[in-house]
């Protein structure tokens, strides 16, 4: 097994490299100076001439490329231009949140959607299934930044129950240890931070997760439909067990690789598609730095939060593997 980790971890580092080489040569051919947009365009030659050797523009492209893999080596990834400090530092401040938005959303997914796939699924064509169908379609063709502007109207805008942007509220939160806003006011016993970190969290999660609940939901009901028809079900059945019993013990456990595996490139692609939420909520993540690198024309930061979600990727897919073995033992052999 552990064998089997370290091969597809050695097998990512071809696909990091491509990947960064790729990101870094489209950065560089979109059309914009960094010089020009972070000085103004007021700046004299002699000017930009000093930033471009300041920060290594100067230089040939394939030794910029080369000075970013060494410096990716040791995980810095560079200096940012905008921010004047390595990207790294710029990254970790952002990440928390990005994280503590991203794990919300998909708790928000798998405790609606799981349920509702399996009662779907061992009630095929009910209206049970019917309106668990409903509801998957429904979070699928929904786009998040529409649903997220949506949630604004109705809940900030008419109802006024939720704050429409931000992650906290000025003044509320403590001291930062972890990063990770509600994680640290639970340590603190700031309850009433705990509250102003559920309320700020709660739109920008439920606009992200939706999308992610109908395909999960359809997931689990296909997988729940393809199990309920194995010979293991029936005979269960033929001793007399309970309905709810063989749902809930029999069917499900063994329903819930596939759904394990969406729930994990899930978890990658929230992550990264959490730009376009994270930029409605102005929620301070990595996915509203990413526009901002690129608004700016931050050639490292760019790179190192492509890099960052990349290795998200791998680290997610390297564990979801791991689970593989420990829900179904028969994949360690």
């Amino acid at each position: 097994m552990a064998s089997y980790l370290v091969q597809r971890l050695a097998g990512t580092i071809p696909v990091l490299l491509l990947i960064s080489l790729l990101v870094f040569l489209l950065i560089h051919a979109a059309p914009g100076d960094p010089t020009l947009l972070l000085l103004g365009e007021e700046t004299n030659a002699a000017e930009v001439a000093k930033a471009k050797a300041q920060w290594g523009l100067d230089r040939p492209l394939y030794v910029q490329y080369l000075k970013f893999v060494a410096s990716t080596l040791t995980g810095e990834f560079g200096k940012s231009f905008k921010y004047a400090e390595p990207v790294s530092n710029v990254i970790k401040a952002r990440l928390p949140a990005t994280i503590e938005l991203a794990i919300f959303s998909i708790i928000i997914a798998i405790v609606l959607a799981i349920p509702l796939g399996v009662w779907a699924g061992s009630k095929p064509n009910s209206w049970l299934d019917n309106v668990g169908t409903t509801f998957g379609l429904f979070g699928i063709s929904m786009p998040s930044f529409w649903l997220g502007i949506m949630l604004i109207l109705l809940l900030a805008g008419v109802l006024n129950i939720l704050p429409t942007s931000g992650r906290s509220t000025y003044g509320i939160a403590g001291p930062e240890s972890t990063g990770f806003y509600l994680l640290d006011s639970l340590f603190q016993m700031n309850w009433k931070a705990v509250w102003d970190a559920l309320t700020h969290i709660c739109m920008p999660a439920l606009a992200l997760g939706v999308n992610m609940l109908g395909i999960l939901m359809r997931v689990t009901r296909s997988s729940v439909l393809e199990v309920m028809n194995e010979e293991y079900v029936v005979t269960a059945r033929a001793k007399g067990l309970r309905e709810k019993n063989i749902v809930w013990r029999h069917v499900t456990s063994n329903a819930l690789i596939p759904v394990i595996t969406v729930v994990g490139l899930e978890l990658g692609t929230l992550l990264s598609g959490s730009i376009i939420v994270e930029t409605v909520f102005a929620w301070p993540g990595v996915g509203s730095l990413l526009i901002t690198a690129l608004n700016s024309r931050d050639y490292p930061l760019v790179t190192g939060i492509v890099i960052t979600y990349t290795a998200a990727f791998v680290v997610i897919n390297l564990v979801i593997d791991g689970l593989y073995a420990v829900i179904d033992p028969r994949i360690r052999y």
